[in-house]
């Protein structure tokens, strides 16, 4: 669900699953690109039980070309 809105929405980064059931990543792109993708990330996939979205700014990764799962 998160790496689709990301391609879809042309951003970078990498989002994982950790082991306590929560889900982390970084994304950079255009601000409004961004901000449209913490809606979706904030509703989440139907299904899911999205509790809380927590965001902080962080510095920009050079060189990204994708959005990635890692595991």
């Amino acid at each position: 669900f998160t790496r689709h809105r990301a391609a879809e929405l042309k951003l970078t980064g990498w989002v994982r699953n950790t082991d306590n059931n929560k889900v982390e990543g970084e994304a950079q792109g255009e601000e409004n690109a961004i901000a449209d993708f913490l809606k979706h990330v904030d509703k989440g996939p139907r299904h899911a039980h999205v509790v809380k979205l927590v965001k902080e700014d962080r510095e920009v990764v050079e060189g990204e070309t994708e959005f990635e799962i890692r595991r």
